[in-house]
């Protein structure tokens, strides 16, 4: 599927004993559908099996047509089971159902069938393989315009560069630089104990220096950034989506990817590696000021045992990470922002589905990254 388009409401019969249903069932998107559900019809005799694992979005217009599906066939003499819809359609489609069976001559609610534990595994993974093929293919669109940018430098956009660099940028230096200084804090605070048993004080220089900037501080920055820029990212193009904005910039002649996604993934590569050496410094002034206070170590000591312990090669293996994390914060968030298909409950699913991929995918990274950096002694 592509990962910026919404499929409009589709049903198949692949089978006499068989209905898939796809697409975005919502009043906007179901089109001609009704027409053809009544052109449905299933035998007395028959078990007819409704899957609608591929429903992407629902809403109330696209319960009730659903509903209105199932207990005409039910009311045929078919012995309907409806299978595979989302869990967060349940309360919806339920809601729908019980207002239908308010009304005069209208049957019992149906019962949607759970799927059994290896179904909903099987059912898991294929969404796991397709999201992740989908992904792939948003990079390679982003990559195609990118090139297109790249080789005609007038097609940049410079204005929303510069403004998502500040505000994924600058404005995020107050919350970086408190939480690695704590960070910072802590780890020269639980060193000292163990430092002072073996009168090794001077080596919470090593300590502090070599865990922030190698690990602590890009790490850091780029799970804060994840939760601040990437959530914002898949909400501004997931609310766009709802609206039909990206609809109307295609119409006009507006390439989303270049206007959206583009200046988000250039600003936050050029903005999350300076805020790194900005955590960088405050983290290790945070740890230089606790081993001033536990371990009576001076700040000129701390400076100078700093210096030694603390090679450029390991304050660059930290830096190094940065736009690669500040590439998968983006292509995540952006990616799922144009996933959004429904409503506003889309858009906060979406949302917290890009935060929590981001974060998960940026740890990944960071330790194949480590792995990497140990392979090459570095």
């Amino acid at each position: 599927m592509n990962p910026i388009s919404m499929n409009p409401a589709a049903i198949a019969q692949p089978t006499p004993e068989l209905l898939a249903l796809s697409g975005v069932w919502t009043g906007l998107s179901i089109g001609a559908l009704p027409e053809r559900l009544d052109a449905l019809s299933a035998s007395a005799e028959l078990r007819l099996v409704v899957d609608a694992a591929q429903i992407e979005a629902l809403d109330t217009a696209g319960a009730w047509i659903l509903q209105k599906l199932l207990r005409r066939l039910q009311g045929e003499g078919a012995a309907v089971e409806l299978r595979g819809l989302r869990p967060e359609f349940d309360k919806l489609f339920a809601a729908v159902g019980e207002h239908l069976v308010q009304m005069a001559g209208v049957p019992a609610a149906l019962a949607i069938a759970r799927p059994s534990l290896f179904e909903s595994v099987g059912r898991g993974s294929a969404a796991a393989v397709e999201q992740a093929l989908a992904m792939l293919a948003f990079i390679g669109e982003y990559s195609v315009a990118f090139g297109r940018s790249f080789a005609h430098p007038a097609r940049f956009r410079w204005r929303p560069i510069l403004y998502n660099i500040r505000s994924a940028g600058f404005d995020a230096l107050p919350i970086v630089g408190l939480l690695s200084f704590l960070l910072g804090i802590v780890v020269a605070y639980q060193g000292a104990d163990q430092l002072k048993q073996y009168g090794a004080n001077i080596f919470v220089a090593d300590l502090v220096g070599l865990s922030m900037l190698r690990e602590f501080a890009p790490l850091i920055t780029a799970i804060i950034i994840a939760g601040r820029s990437g959530s914002a990212y898949a909400a501004q193009i997931g609310t766009m989506v709802v609206t039909e904005e990206i609809d109307a910039m295609r119409t006009i002649g507006i390439a989303p990817l270049e206007l959206l996604v583009l200046p988000k993934i250039v600003a936050l590569m050029i903005a999350l590696p300076l805020l790194t050496v900005f955590a960088d410094v405050l983290g290790v002034f945070g740890g230089m000021i606790m081993a001033r206070a536990q371990l009576d170590v001076g700040y000129g000591e701390f400076a100078d045992r700093f210096v030694k312990a603390v090679s450029v090669t390991a304050y660059l293996t930290g830096i190094a990470k940065a736009p690669v994390f500040a590439a998968i914060i983006a292509t995540v968030g952006c990616f799922q922002g144009f996933r959004t298909a429904g409503g506003a409950d889309s858009v906060g699913r979406q949302t917290t589905r890009s935060v929590v991929q981001s974060i998960f995918l940026v740890i990944i990274a960071d330790a194949l990254f480590s792995v990497a950096f140990s392979a090459l002694d570095l």
